[in-house]
This record gives C-alpha cells, sequence and structure tokens, in this order.
C-alpha cells in the first residue's frame, strides 16, 4: 500500500512532535513531513503531498493568508486547519479561503485523528461545480478579492513598483514572506506576474 505524505505546518514543535507521533501510531502508512513557517513550506516541501494540516498563528505570512499559497502549490490537495482559535468568523474565513475543514486544537486526540482519516480516505475526491456555481464563485471574486488587510498593502506597494526587498522595508517584514504576500495576490487575482496584478487592482478599483 502506498504511503499518505502529511504535511504539518505549525511553529510549536512540541505541538508538532506530539501531533506527528499520535498521527504514526494512529495510522498505517503515513509520513509527515515538518514545517515551521509557510516560507519554509515553500522550500523543502515535495510535489506530491496528500494532506496539509496548517496552523493559523503562524511567524511570518500566517495560516489565513497563505491557504492560497497551498492551493496553488497543491491544487488538488485538501488542508485541514488546526488552530487554538475558535471563533465562528475564523472557520468561515478559513474555508471561504480554500480550507476543506477546521478543527480546534482542543479537540480531543480520538477525534483528530478520525478527522485525518476521514479526509486521506476520501482524499482525490474532487466536487465539480455546477456551471451556475462557477459563475456566482466568479462574480464573488471579481467583486471582493479574498486578500487580508497586509496584502491589500503589499499590493498597493507593488502597484506603486516597489521590489520585494522595498516593499519589506516598508513594512517591515522578511523578503521571504514578501514574497509569498506577493504569490497570494497574484494567484487570488489570477494572474501571471505583478505588472499583471497592478492592471487588474486598478481596473477593479482595489487601489486608488
Amino acid at each position: 500500500m502506498l504511503t499518505s505524505k502529511i504535511l504539518l505546518i505549525d511553529d510549536h514543535s512540541l505541538f508538532r512532535t506530539g501531533l506527528r507521533t499520535l498521527i504514526c501510531n494512529g495510522l498505517q502508512n503515513v509520513s509527515v513531513i515538518e514545517a515551521a513557517s509557510l516560507e519554509e513550506t515553500m522550500r523543502v516541501a515535495p510535489a506530491d503531498i496528500h494532506l496539509v494540516l496548517l496552523d493559523i498563528k503562524l511567524q511570518g505570512l500566517n495560516g489565513l493568508e497563505g491557504i492560497a499559497l497551498l492551493k496553488r502549490k497543491w491544487p488538488q490537495t485538501p488542508v485541514l486547519v488546526l488552530s487554538a482559535d475558535e471563533a465562528p468568523d475564523t472557520a468561515q474565513l478559513a474555508r471561504e479561503r480554500g480550507a476543506h475543514r477546521f478543527m480546534s486544537k482542543g479537540e480531543t486526540a480520538e477525534n483528530i485523528l478520525a478527522e485525518i482519516r476521514q479526509v486521506l480516505s476520501t482524499e482525490g475526491t474532487v466536487e465539480i461545480p455546477t456551471q451556475t456555481q462557477t459563475q456566482e464563485k466568479t462574480k464573488a471574486n471579481i467583486a471582493k478579492p479574498l486578500l487580508t488587510p497586509r496584502q491589500y498593502e503589499v499590493l498597493d506597494l507593488v502597484c506603486q513598483g516597489l521590489s520585494n526587498k522595498m516593499i519589506a522595508r516598508r513594512l517591515d517584514l522578511s523578503e521571504n514572506t514578501v514574497r509569498c504576500h506577493v504569490q497570494v495576490v497574484l494567484t487570488t487575482l489570477q494572474v501571471s506576474n505583478r505588472s499583471e496584478a497592478a492592471f487588474a487592482a486598478r481596473r477593479r478599483g482595489l487601489v486608488n
């Protein structure tokens, strides 16, 4: 039987160790790859991932900001958000940004394992949207892209022609974090470069 690869992204090493042990002891034919940040994920993660376990509160690019980046790299891979933030608005926002499911870190070990097992068992099942759903989603994306306030700041500076290094200095961020924000912006606006992003942002009234 093929091994399912799970990518665990969390900046607390103790939690990662505990969850990895729980998964490896509770599930068969599973391997766990760890990353402490989304920036590290983009550097070390392999191409074939079957499930992403994602924390929200990360150093640099946070989980909510980075879901689009993960979906761009692994479009068919479900993202299961595990967070200590149990606010309904947070769970709803995670789903709107592309998360497959949302779970509280306060859940029991048995419930977390059961959720992971269920997602892995249905991995690869893709819901095909109807034409009406696709049109409604497209209209919603055109009306209001799902960017965070920080990503709107980055977009504004991109439109001003600033480089990643200059944006990093202006916003007091690392260059890697800015690079990830820019990738999320490009993905969300469905464009392939900074010039197209600036054009799309101005056309849609997202920047002055």
